[in-house]
């Protein structure tokens, strides 16, 4: 019966061991150069100085945002989907089958002309141009005392008077004499 010796137990070469060895001084590595000597690790990608491809190539313009962006309503789509009186909100919109459950952020955009007098919920931002037109019921209350329900315009009126205010009192007029 014939044994065959398996791959695992092969021998490893001996390199450097005698000019006799037939890997001997050198040990295979060649005279001179950066590979000849120990501690050489050269990347697949190095060109030898000369500029990689990496860089040579153009690159894509822009970028892409990881930003979950807001789903767009239009006044048009309020005004054809919703009866005066009501209140537009996340759940409502859902359930008239305007935006897809998944949809987080909602934002009431200015395109067309809204018909019909409705109210927003917490939820639902609007650009700054159509601020006005909605009665927003779950932020009167707080817009009263100016807190973070207020809409951003006002709480934004507030701070900055304060801050003003406070330069103000702060900064001194100095005369310099010569």
């Amino acid at each position: 019966m014939i044994e065959f010796k398996s791959q695992k137990t092969k021998n490893k070469k001996r390199v450097g061991r005698g000019l006799s060895s037939g890997q001997g001084k050198t040990a295979g590595r060649g005279t001179k150069g950066q590979n000849s000597r120990a501690g050489h690790n050269i990347p697949n990608r190095f060109e030898g100085g000369q500029t990689p491809l990496s860089m040579r190539l153009p690159k894509l313009p822009g970028f892409k945002s990881h930003k979950t962006k807001a789903t767009v309503i239009s006044l048009d789509l309020i005004s054809n989907n919703f009866k005066n009186g009501e209140v537009v909100s996340v759940p409502a919109l859902i359930e008239k089958k305007l935006i897809v459950k998944s949809d987080k952020f909602v934002k009431v955009l200015n395109s067309g002309k809204l018909t019909v007098k409705v109210s927003l919920a917490q939820g639902i931002k609007t650009s700054k141009s159509i601020e006005s037109l909605f009665t927003l019921e779950a932020k009167d209350a707080a817009s009263a005392k100016g807190g973070a329900g207020a809409p951003a315009s006002e709480r934004m009126r507030g701070e900055t008077k304060v801050k003003k205010e406070v330069k103000k009192a702060t900064i001194k007029k100095t005369t310099v004499k010569n």
